[in-house]
């Protein structure tokens, strides 16, 4: 494609936490127009009226997202690519009339068993037909696929923190596929930002509770990333956790292996070396989700248990950013021919 031109993207979903996080990503992305913003319950006014820190950009109005005709030629030539961050089922309901390229940061795409879908989320998928060409985009893992694919599959933010450690080690079959589990703790924004009596102040701060315990949606997105890595049958026990932050995951996955963490380490920073974003911290060294907070960036430690043959890995990552926004553009930068980085180069905030 033409790096030249710069990308006219439409965001559907722009007044929720990852539409507004890509908002903040895209605004200053030098290869990206902003052309179209959707919010159904708030079309007809300003995004800086719902995120006052956007007050400045100059964008347009918020549209339902049947004010625009995608098959139109006015948005065929206004319009490259869709992100869409709509709830999980909406986009099954309209993407047979966007004809544009889509990444979608929702669960519409992600499973293969459409069987599995059903039971998981809780209706019948609405586009089974769109389902086979879906590409799995997690980027680091997927890149020829993404950068030739018309419609991605953005992963959820528990499997990204998760698979960028993992699929390396099952594909090469250094660790036991058998008897894996997986910690993982993630801030409020993870839930959405719909009003839910769950992520209510009162009922999160001050405390730390499990949910989904014995079967979060997550864990079937999971397996069958790592059963095609393995190419075997994996089973894996995932446990997450609300704690009284913002944004942030940290996932702690103990597992067994005849190798040692150090054989481990190396490894995977062989493996990522010329990964941007992934970075494997030296011995003795932990990932804190403040380290990534705002970036795309995922850290990773791995460490031996003082049980033999127990490894314990710690990967971090922003919920909003590698989880869900920031790797969108990425994939977006890759469908396009940019730099990984582009775009996505900033560090965190801290303290």
């Amino acid at each position: 494609m033409n790096t030249d031109k710069k990308v006219n993207v439409a965001i559907l979903g722009a007044s929720g936490y990852t539409g507004s996080e890509l908002i903040r990503i895209l605004s200053h992305h030098p290869k990206v127009n902003i052309v179209a913003l959707t919010a159904e319950k708030n079309f007809g006014k300003s995004i800086g009226n719902l995120f006052p820190s956007f007050t400045n950009l100059k964008l347009p109005l918020l549209k339902k997202i049947n004010e625009i005709n995608f098959h139109e030629k006015e948005s065929l030539d206004t319009i490259d690519l869709v992100f869409s961050a709509l709830p999980s089922g909406q986009l099954q309901e309209i993407i047979s009339s966007i004809p544009q390229i889509i990444i979608d940061l929702s669960a519409d795409f992600r499973l293969e068993n459409l069987d599995i879908f059903e039971e998981v989320y809780g209706f019948q998928h609405k586009c089974p037909s769109k389902q086979t060409d879906a590409v799995y985009g997690l980027t680091e893992l997927f890149r020829e696929k993404i950068s030739s694919s018309r419609l991605i599959a953005n992963p959820g933010c528990y499997p990204t923190s998760i698979l960028l450690p993992l699929i390396p080690l099952c594909k090469e079959g250094v660790i036991d596929l058998e008897g894996i589990i997986i910690d993982s703790k993630s801030g409020v924004t993870g839930a959405g930002r719909s009003l839910k009596q769950s992520s209510l102040f009162a009922e999160v701060s001050e405390g730390v509770h499990a949910y989904g315990v014995g079967f979060h949606r997550h864990a079937p997105e999971i397996e069958q990333a790592l059963v095609g890595a393995a190419n075997k049958d994996v089973k894996i026990t995932f446990t997450p956790h609300l704690v009284p932050m913002n944004r942030g995951i940290l996932s702690t996955i103990y597992l067994s292996s005849d190798n040692g963490a150090n054989k481990i380490r190396t490894f995977l920073k062989e493996y990522y070396s010329n990964d941007f974003f992934v970075n494997i911290l030296d011995k003795g060294n932990f990932p804190r989700t403040s380290d990534v907070r705002g970036t795309n960036n995922c850290f990773i430690s791995v460490t031996q248990d003082k049980i033999s043959g127990k490894i314990i890995i710690c990967s971090v990552i922003d919920n909003l950013v590698k989880g869900a926004s920031g790797q969108a553009v990425q994939n977006m930068n890759l469908i396009y021919g940019f730099n990984d980085n582009l775009g996505l180069k900033s560090l965190s905030i801290f303290p």
